[in-house]
C-alpha cells in the first residue's frame, strides 16, 4: 500500500498535463496561447503562441483565434486592428525563444 499511493498520485498528475477536451488543433498541433494587455488601454493586446517549432502556419492560426476571442469578449466584435499580425511575411513575423509575438487593437 505504501507504493500504490504514490503511484496514483503521479498517474493523475501526469493526466492533468496532456490537452483538454476543448483544445483546438491548428495545423494538426496544439499550442499555448496567452494574451497580454496593459491595465490603463485593455484594447491593445499582445498575444503570445508557442511552440512555433510545430508549425509556423499552426502558431499563426491559433495567435489569430486567441485574438479573435479576446476581442469578441471584450467589445462584442471580431474585428482586430493589427500593428504586427498573422498575416504579416514569414521574416516579419516577430519569433524568440520558439514563441511568435503579434500585437493588435480590438477597435471599439
Amino acid at each position: 500500500m505504501r507504493f500504490v499511493t504514490p503511484l496514483l498520485i503521479a498517474a493523475l498528475a501526469l493526466t492533468a498535463c496532456g490537452p483538454d477536451e476543448d483544445d483546438i488543433l491548428f495545423d494538426g498541433q496544439f499550442f499555448r496561447a496567452k494574451i497580454d494587455s496593459d491595465r490603463g488601454s485593455r484594447e491593445d493586446f499582445t498575444v503570445a503562441v508557442s511552440p512555433v517549432s510545430a508549425s509556423l502556419t499552426g502558431a499563426r492560426e491559433a495567435a489569430r483565434y486567441e485574438a479573435t476571442v479576446y476581442c469578441v469578449n471584450r467589445d462584442g466584435s471580431s474585428a482586430i486592428h493589427w500593428e504586427v499580425g498573422p498575416d504579416a511575411p514569414d521574416e516579419a513575423l516577430p519569433v524568440l525563444d520558439d514563441t511568435l509575438y503579434l500585437k493588435g487593437t480590438c477597435p471599439q
